[in-house]
C-alpha cells in the first residue's frame, strides 16, 4: 500500500506509470513546450523520499526551471514491486519517467542512493542525460577502487 506524500504546496503530484512501475512526482514550475529545456529531475537518497527535496523546488521553480522531485521506486509513494532494485533497473526507471513526463532532456540532481543512480543514467540514456548533480556520492570507479 503506498504511502500519503501528498503532502500540499508551491507544487502538484503526480502518479504515472513507467516501465510497469506506478511512480510518484511532485511537480512546479513552468510546463515547457516540447523541446524547450531540460526537466530538472530531483532524486532523494536512502531512506527517503520526494520531500528531501522541498525547500530546493520552489527555488528552482522560481528560476523559471520545470521541476520534478521523484519517489524512486520502493520508496514513497511509488509502487514496490518485488525486483528492479540495481542502480541500473533505477537508472531505467528515470529515463522512463523523464519520457512520461514529456521531456526529451533532463539535468538529474541526486543525493546518496540518487546520486549513485545518476551516475548509471548516461550509461542507459546518454541522449536524454544533459547533466547529472551527484551530491553525498561519489563516482562509481573511486567506490570500485576502494574494494580492490
Amino acid at each position: 500500500m503506498p504511502v500519503d506524500v501528498n503532502r500540499p504546496g508551491p507544487w502538484t503530484h503526480r502518479n504515472l506509470t513507467a516501465r510497469g512501475t506506478r511512480f510518484h512526482v511532485a511537480l512546479a514550475g513552468p510546463e515547457a513546450p516540447a523541446g524547450t529545456g531540460p526537466l530538472i529531475l530531483l532524486v532523494h537518497g536512502f531512506p527517503e523520499c520526494w520531500w528531501t527535496w522541498r525547500h530546493v523546488i520552489p527555488a528552482l521553480a522560481q528560476a523559471g526551471h520545470r521541476v520534478g522531485a521523484l519517489d524512486l521506486r520502493g520508496f514513497g509513494g511509488s509502487d514496490r514491486p518485488p525486483s528492479g532494485y540495481d542502480l541500473l533497473a533505477l537508472a531505467q526507471d528515470l529515463a522512463a519517467v523523464v519520457r512520461s513526463l514529456g521531456h526529451e532532456r533532463a539535468v538529474v540532481v541526486g543525493a546518496g542512493l540518487g546520486g549513485q543512480v545518476a551516475w548509471a543514467l548516461p550509461h542507459v540514456a546518454p541522449d536524454l542525460t544533459t547533466a547529472i548533480i551527484p551530491v553525498g556520492a561519489p563516482h562509481p570507479l573511486a567506490l570500485r577502487s576502494l574494494r580492490a
